[in-house]
């Protein structure tokens, strides 16, 4: 008798899994968890037949999950050369773990996007901050996950100072994008979600002056340093009922549909997309987040159903239903 198919779920952070698990349980889906950090991996072999979806997050390193940058390109190579059917697979791995090629293909397509440049090196920061010539300006990890170390500089001697004295934060391979800060008379910035590449909905995202905007329950944190976005997010400190996420019933349908089609053509099947907009109205796109999480409390308020995860989990479970219609894959010659 052949082995089970499944839906295999590749990951490196097991505290975002219980929606996604719940889900999968209420379909009655099998699946199983590939937790990717230190592993190994016999080449000679073949793996399972069944629907892979990688959900490595480029914020690995804070959680000491460094190696799964690596460990996680393997697999994705491995399961990709053997035929298998992967969601967000090897390509969309290097998108995830760098912004600085994110925003070179979405400029590429003719997306608005943050003034930047890119410094490799710490010591280069100061260097690449002269050549942006704007203030203020934002220094972030190119490999960055959940806003952290994220930092709005108001001039260049703060840089200068931070880095004369080795208070950047910490990187897994030290390159930077220095942008410059995006002005905006909104008091929020906008998150689009897709499944399938797919609009699933929009979400409002109100910062309250914080660059740490990962929507999943258990990323909730208190708020600090600054917003991508200036300094008029209304104050959350203050008005505690305020939620900070808001799925929004009227949103870009244009933008939207080209978003639709940039991921579809780059093979990326499930992802958050941030954008600010300018004064003029005009959408600024600034990150692509191929590890999507969802906040519950939104999307209950919104009655979105099934809500983001349950949308997921309806995709691979379809997704291993048609792969179960295929003869199986072959191994490579």
């Amino acid at each position: 008798m052949s082995e089970q198919q499944k839906v295999y779920v590749i990951h490196e952070n097991a505290e975002w899994l219980p929606p996604l698990r719940a889900a999968f349980e209420k379909l009655e889906t099998p699946y199983e968890e590939w937790l990717l950090d230190q592993t190994t991996c016999d080449l000679r072999t073949a793996p399972p037949q069944g629907v892979f979806y990688s959900r490595m997050s480029a914020s690995n390193y804070t959680r000491g999950h460094a190696h799964s940058n690596y460990s996680t390109d393997i697999i994705l190579r491995w399961l990709e050369a053997h035929g298998r059917r992967v969601i967000n697979g090897s390509s969309v791995l290097q998108l995830e773990l760098s912004k600085a090629t994110q925003q070179i293909l979405l400029d590429q397509s003719g997306f608005t996007t943050p003034r930047t440049v890119v410094a490799v090196g710490r010591d280069k920061c100061v260097d690449a901050a002269i050549e942006l010539a704007i203030t203020p300006f934002i220094l972030k990890p190119a490999q960055g996950g959940k806003g952290l170390g994220v930092t709005l500089y108001d001039s260049m001697d703060a840089l200068s100072e931070a880095v004369e004295a080795d208070a950047l934060p910490a990187t897994v391979d030290d390159v930077w994008l220095v942008q410059e800060k995006i002005e905006t008379n909104d008091d929020f910035i906008t998150r689009m979600e897709f499944v399938g590449s797919k609009l699933l909905y929009a979400l409002r995202i109100y910062s309250g002056g914080s660059f740490e905007l990962c929507p999943a329950d258990v990323c909730e944190t208190d708020l600090q340093s600054f917003c991508p976005a200036n300094s008029n997010m209304r104050d959350i400190d203050t008005n505690k009922n305020a939620p900070r996420f808001e799925v929004q019933h009227d949103h870009d349908e244009v933008l939207a549909r080209r978003l639709e089609g940039f991921l579809a053509h780059h093979s990326i099947e499930i992802a958050g997309v941030e954008f600010i907009r300018r004064p003029d109205g005009t959408p600024v796109i600034y990150d692509i987040n191929t590890n999507t999480n969802y906040n519950s409390a939104a999307e209950m308020a919104a009655g979105t159903g099934v809500g983001g995860m349950g949308r997921i989990a309806e995709f691979l479970s379809a997704e291993l239903d048609a792969s179960l219609q295929q003869p199986p894959a072959q191994a490579m010659a």
